[in-house]
């Protein structure tokens, strides 16, 4: 479908769910769904306020260093996501997707 290719059948399985919206694994506090074991296990990590990564900038709690990382663009001002149509600069990848879908 995208052309991604994947050395582990499982890898791609969870990859497709991301293109199908198929969230196999529910969260038993908020019912919210995950693509795989691992994400709803993050999720939970965060029900019970498990933030172990932090802002160096602002002090900041985030789940995974990603998550922190994306924060910092806050500070830095970075937008590394640049539309091929207008040009427009988006700090996260997924503003930039709901920007793309506008055109």
């Amino acid at each position: 479908e995208c052309g991604k290719c994947f050395t582990l059948r499982s890898t791609l399985v969870v990859h497709q769910r991301r293109h199908t919206g198929e969230r196999p694994f529910e969260c038993p506090e908020c019912e919210k769904r995950f693509v795989n074991i691992s994400e709803l296990r993050n999720h939970q990590k965060w029900h019970k306020g498990e933030l172990p990564h932090r802002c160096g900038e602002c002090g900041k709690s985030f789940l995974t260093p990603t998550h922190v990382q994306i924060h910092q663009r806050i500070h830095t001002g970075e937008k590394p996501y640049k539309c091929g149509e207008c040009g427009k600069c988006f700090s996260q990848k997924q503003t930039l997707g709901r920007h793309q879908r506008r055109h």
